[in-house]
Parts: structure tokens; C-alpha cells; sequence
């Protein structure tokens, strides 16, 4: 007989759940705040920051970390105190959810082992196609190595898309692994956020299209791509304009590079529904998703996405139904298609209808539930 959701206790880990407004953290304080709503106990330990960037969902006890040395906009702990563990024991979970394979996701492993509580994971963050962005190419084959050990000690891994499953098999990873897609908040992201006042006050005129991009901005992002997209649409002589929407490392570098661009920094969701139904198209060249919530926000927007065929994007867009898929890194492609788009009014409307569509059926109480579900198999009695 399964467990009951009430009665059900869980321990999260992650590297981040409220210092940085990455998509990670809001899908863990997505899950965890729905948790609670279901009656399950959680407890969350992460580190933290002074200055958190998210209001965070539930119970959340603080790990020392120091700057992580690769990118100072994250931290990392070492793993786990004496004392968090004494708390860990009393709250006596059921399981321990994963969520970042780092010294504190290892350090959870040897707890739950010594614990003997099942360990589940959700996979997040491609790491291994990151170290080419910092330069440390040389460190992939090891990176996948290190990941791979971490998560096939994993109960069960759950992933946000297919295509993210078969590249992980084909790296060798053995843990079971199952699909656990993400959703969007239609009631949030729709076209009647669509505002000519809004694009009016940013000084863009009614007759431009408006091209876009929402996330960090961080060069694993491909936003260099981005950058290079943008110089050649400014050159076809249509009435295009740009807005990248967000923070990050490489924000200094595209502001200096991009004058015509809007930056606007980072945006409160109300405000970021409102930009995002206000564009024309989104452009997002990332080789990096395991899935990308922000297509899939862009479609609820009414906005058509032009995105790498890559991992993640490949599961969400319909190439020429709902958006478009585009070879990795060929500027000429991404431009092509967003030009096909300003001159085209009837094809916006299509891809445009058809993202609406793919968007409905996308919940996240379907998505979140799902995740109830597979913690009552893991630890219900057979």
C-alpha cells in the first residue's frame, strides 16, 4: 500500500535553492511549495547567501559554502556539518532528493547510506558541456566521469527530457532514469500581457520586431551566439530590435558590444510576463539545456521560439510547427529564421497559435504531481 503524501517526509540538497534566481531554484521552490500544499514534510539544506535572490519555499537550513572559483555568482559547500546531520536524524526523512551533484550532494550519499534512506535525484545543470565555455575543454571526459559516479548511486534520476536520457546513456550513465519534464504557469505567462505601453516606454516602435532573450547571461548560455545573431539582424535592414532580459558575467561584455540592446537586468515574474508577451520572437542559442523553461514560458507568451537543435529545446519545439530549430552555433540560421519571422505576419500567427497549444498541456500541478508519485514508489513497501 503506497505511503500517503502526508505522511511523507523529504530531505532536499541542492548547491542553490535561494541565493541565485536560476532555473534550478525556481523549479525546486516550485516543487518543494507544492509539496507542502500536498501535506509532505520538507526540510531543504543549501548554502546561502546575505542577500537571498528568491523568497524561498518551506524549511530551509543554511550549509556553509565559500564562492565557488568558476563563477562568483554561486557558492559551494563542503558538505555536511555535525550539527545539520544530528538534524537530519531527528527529522527522520523517508528519502533524500538531490539536486546538484557537488561535495554536498556527495556528502548526502554517504548520509543516506549510513542512514539507509533511499536517495532519488533530479538532474538539472549539463555540466560536462560547461568546461568548454571556462576555457577547461581538457576537463570534460573527467567532469562526465565524476557525474556519472554521482548519479548511479542514485535510487532512481530523474531527468527533464528525453533527448537528455539518451545523451546521459550514451555517456554511460546506468542509474535509473526516468523523464520528468517541467511545466509553465499559463495563468502567469499568456498573450494578454502583451503591452504597446510597455514597449512604447522602452522606446520601441509599434511596427518593430521585437527579439529576445531571458535567462543568466552567462557564456554557457551561448550568448555570444546571441550577440553574433543580433549584429547580422541589425544589418538586413528590417525594422528589428533586441532585449535581453536577465544578469550575469557576461552581461559587461554584450552591453559594451550590442548598443542598439536593451538590458534591463533582471525582472520580477509580473514584470518579466509582461516583456516576454511584448515580444515578437524569442532567440535562444543555447548548447547547454537539459530542458529550458523559458522556451516553454515563451510559447505560453504567444512568442515563438528560434532555438539550437539542441538537447532540451529539441523536446519542447516542433521545428516549423511551434518555433524553430536551428543548427548549433550557424549564425546565418538563427538570422535566416528570425528574418523569415519579421516578414512574415501569418507565419507568427501559426507558430504562434501552435505554442499556445503545446503550452496548455504543459501544467506544472500535472508536472508536480508526478514527482509526489515517484517518491510514494520509492519508499512504499513492495
Amino acid at each position: 500500500m503506497a505511503i500517503s503524501p502526508s505522511e511523507l517526509r523529504v530531505a532536499v540538497f541542492s548547491g542553490n535553492y535561494n541565493y541565485c534566481a536560476d532555473g534550478v531554484a525556481l523549479v525546486l521552490n516550485k516543487l518543494v511549495a507544492y509539496l507542502l500544499t500536498r501535506g509532505v514534510q520538507v526540510q531543504i539544506f543549501a548554502p546561502t547567501s546575505k542577500i537571498p535572490a528568491l523568497k524561498h519555499a518551506g524549511e530551509l537550513t543554511s550549509i556553509p559554502s565559500v564562492t565557488f572559483p568558476l563563477n562568483d555568482n554561486y557558492r559551494l559547500a563542503w558538505g555536511i556539518p555535525p550539527h545539520v546531520e544530528r538534524k537530519i536524524e531527528r527529522f527522520q526523512p523517508h528519502l533524500f532528493h538531490l539536486a546538484s551533484p557537488d561535495l554536498l550532494g556527495l556528502a548526502a550519499l554517504r548520509l543516506a547510506r549510513r542512514m539507509r534512506i533511499p536517495a532519488v535525484a533530479t538532474y538539472h545543470t549539463h555540466f560536462g558541456s560547461y568546461m568548454k565555455y571556462f576555457g577547461l575543454g581538457f576537463l570534460e571526459p573527467l567532469t562526465w566521469r565524476v557525474m556519472r559516479s554521482f548519479y548511479d548511486r542514485t535510487r532512481e534520476t530523474y531527468v527533464p527530457s528525453a533527448s537528455m536520457r539518451e545523451l546521459l546513456r550514451g555517456k554511460g550513465f546506468a542509474c535509473p532514469m526516468k523523464v520528468w519534464e517541467h511545466g509553465v504557469d499559463v495563468e502567469k505567462f499568456n498573450p494578454s500581457r502583451r503591452s504597446l505601453e510597455w514597449r512604447r516606454s522602452n522606446g520601441i516602435q509599434d511596427h518593430e520586431i521585437l527579439v529576445g532573450f531571458v535567462g543568466r547571461i552567462v557564456w554557457e548560455k551561448a550568448v555570444a551566439t546571441w550577440g553574433d545573431v543580433i549584429e547580422r539582424l541589425e544589418k538586413s535592414g528590417r525594422p528589428i530590435r533586441s532585449i535581453m532580459i536577465g544578469s550575469g558575467p557576461a552581461l559587461a561584455a554584450l552591453q559594451q558590444r550590442l548598443k542598439n540592446t536593451l538590458f534591463p537586468g533582471y525582472m520580477p515574474h509580473d514584470v518579466l510576463a509582461t516583456a516576454f508577451a511584448s515580444m515578437d520572437a524569442f532567440l535562444y542559442p543555447s548548447l547547454s539545456e537539459t530542458f529550458g523553461c523559458v522556451t516553454l514560458e515563451a510559447m505560453a507568451s504567444g512568442v515563438p521560439p528560434i532555438a539550437a537543435d539542441a538537447t532540451g529545446s529539441r523536446d519542447i519545439i516542433k521545428n516549423d510547427v511551434d518555433g524553430f530549430l536551428c543548427k548549433a552555433s550557424d549564425v546565418e540560421d538563427f538570422a535566416g529564421r528570425v528574418i523569415e519571422l519579421a516578414d512574415d505576419a501569418a507565419l507568427r500567427d501559426r507558430l504562434r497559435e501552435a505554442g499556445l497549444r503545446h503550452a496548455a498541456n504543459s501544467s506544472w500541478e500535472s508536472v508536480l504531481e508526478q514527482m509526489v508519485r515517484h517518491y510514494q514508489e520509492i519508499v512504499s513497501p513492495e
